[in-house]
């Protein structure tokens, strides 16, 4: 439509355009439907499973690229032969059975793809974990988990060999991408069974094993950590897994409604391409890129280790239409000084969360690639990653907003006494929808606490305005998020009350341009004891992994301040740091 003849925006109200998408016929339309007892909102056309969509996804977009990892190029059938080969052998070669836990460690690798879809596809709950642990954390995460096989890299195995005596449930560790022996009778590598990326297409197809799978069975395990540094492991099922992608549909379809335009129909002869630059074991990752790129035929490019220089032209000779993940990567290749020696006119989405994002930013995009359209939202682990999307002329008219939710989430926001705030008043942010994990593995105490029937206790402090448009105030868990990785102050604490020379520590976020924020951290000595910087991060380094070690410690000679219930009053604390860039 020409731009003198465009009706003025918007056209529709958020309410009628979730009313409209929501009618029955349309492929996001929405019924009532009780599950687990819980009455809720639930996609009455939503893919049954994940294996579902992989069995069919694959078929319809067989010649096309999927996963691209430098020289590795794995079309959608390669990746179907490969995940079917690999599923038989999870099945008769490593026993595990529906139910059983199968980790996945390793860099975005497409092996890693491999694993998650094969285990998914035979009934086994596939359980990422960060690749950044430490072999104690790691080896919390696989002990808590009762994982029967691991399928990791070989990073990850020098990592955990030492604590392989300690973790008898684990009857298997696979390494991807291996090129040594190893003598232990528990380790095989996956090339053995399925060969390397680019040699997939070869292999025979073979189907998937036979298994019944139905919406409500349980899928996924993805660690979150909590308030006592100890990681939870947030159980999902298919059902909740695929609503969050539909859920993202939802906000990205009404977008077009609230222009006054129809839903575009799918071009079978183009195809959007999403360079990655968030791991594959964050529920952004496998969520809200790897699965709904399946659904829609997309192409995802990983690199080894995110760098901007590299990036640039990877955009250009991939035709990247999707960058973020988090607004670090954003900003870097807004604000790149040689953006302008490479093409990036494919890129039309700009998108991020998982991190505090200044409202400039929505500016400078939109500055940069006018016809890109903006993206930020807000989600958790425990919400299968999107609960809420803001994008386009809804971003850029409410920059500092994370968005309206779709018409199967329901948000509130609660006060301290338990009752429901009206709109514009702060307080606990609660989520429900069909996006919601199930509960904290091994964990009943903290499940009765966060998830309550049905409903997400999110811990964030929040509040909604009369339109339903979410705006995050702060955290009320001590928490804080380094470029999108979750880091729990009384953990790092934690690390640092462990050194002999420290009587008391606070741990809080330093503002950071890129990265949202960085660990910072204000120590009391003990009478007497010395110990630099340095001596302190190199102490937290031995214990925690790099991005939970502070990048500047400040030290007290008096106590810190604290209010009459002894917490320490970190508000406080954070006006001594500077923000940096």
């Amino acid at each position: 439509m020409p731009a003198d003849t465009a009706p003025a925006w918007p056209v529709m109200s958020i309410a009628d355009a979730n009313h409209v998408l929501a009618q029955p016929g349309s492929p996001l339309a929405l019924e009532e439907a009780e599950i687990n007892g819980v009455k809720m909102k639930v996609y009455s056309e939503a893919p049954p499973t994940i294996r579902f969509i992989f069995e069919n996804m694959t078929m319809a977009f067989a010649d096309r690229d999927y996963l691209v990892f430098e020289d590795e190029r794995v079309t959608f059938d390669a990746m179907r032969r490969a995940v079917e080969n690999y599923a038989k052998a999870l099945q008769e070669t490593y026993g595990v059975e529906k139910g059983d836990r199968v980790a996945m460690i390793m860099r975005n690798y497409p092996q890693w793809a491999v694993a998650f879809f094969a285990a998914l596809s035979i009934g086994a709950i596939a359980t990422p974990m960060n690749s950044w642990w430490t072999g104690e954390e790691l080896e919390y995460g696989l002990k808590d988990s009762g994982a029967k096989v691991a399928v990791v890299d070989g990073q990850i195995y020098e990592r955990i060999r030492e604590h392989m005596g300690n973790l008898p449930d684990l009857e298997s560790v696979v390494i991807a991408r291996n090129k040594e022996d190893y003598a232990d009778p528990r380790v095989s590598d996956m090339e053995s069974v399925i060969g390397d990326a680019n040699s997939w297409a070869s292999l025979d197809s073979i189907g998937l094993p036979a298994v019944d799978l139905v919406p409500e069975d349980d899928a996924t395990i993805m660690y979150t950590s909590g308030t006592t540094g100890r990681p939870k492991g947030a159980l999902a099922s298919h059902r909740a897994i695929i609503s969050n992608i539909l859920n993202s549909m939802t906000c990205q379809a009404r977008m077009f409604l609230r222009r006054g335009e129809a839903l575009p129909e799918p071009d079978p002869d183009s195809q959007n391409a999403t360079l990655l630059a968030v791991p594959f074991f964050h529920a952004t990752g496998a969520f809200a890129i790897l699965i709904p790129s399946m659904v829609r035929g997309d192409k995802i490019i990983s690199m080894y280790k995110w760098n901007a220089d590299e990036a640039l032209p990877i955009i250009e000779n991939e035709k990247v239409t999707a960058i973020g993940g988090v607004p670090a990567i954003a900003w870097q290749v807004l604000e790149h000084p040689d953006r302008d020696k490479y093409d990036l006119s494919s890129i039309a989405v700009v998108s991020y969360g998982g991190a505090p994002s200044a409202p400039e930013l929505v500016s400078t995009i939109k500055k940069r690639f006018p016809d890109a359209a903006p993206g930020n939202g807000w989600g958790m682990t425990e919400t299968c990653a999107t609960a809420s999307l803001n994008i386009g002329e809804d971003y850029v008219n409410r920059p500092d907003s994370a968005g309206s939710p779709p018409g199967a989430v329901e948000l509130k926001i609660v006060g301290p006494d338990g009752q429901t705030l009206p709109s514009g008043e702060v307080g606990e942010l609660w989520c429900k929808g069909p996006m919601n994990c199930k509960l904290y593995w091994n964990r009943p105490d903290a499940t009765a606490e966060t998830f309550r029937d049905g409903w997400v206790v999110t811990g964030d402090l929040a509040r909604l305005d009369e339109e339903g448009f979410l705006y995050l105030v702060d955290r009320a868990k001590d928490m804080l998020i380094r470029g999108g990785e979750n880091v729990y102050c009384i953990e790092v604490e934690s690390a640092l009350f462990d050194h002999p020379a420290v009587m008391d520590a606070a741990v809080v976020g330093i503002p950071h341009k890129i990265l949202g924020e960085e660990v910072g951290a204000v120590v009391q000595l003990k009478p007497g004891k010395e110990a630099s910087a340095d001596e302190l991060r190199a102490h937290v380094a031995s214990q925690l992994a790099a991005f939970k070690v502070p990048v500047e410690i400040q030290f007290e000679a008096e106590p810190l301040p604290r209010n009459a219930n002894g917490k320490i009053l970190k508000t406080e604390l954070r006006d001594r740091f500077t923000p940096r860039a």
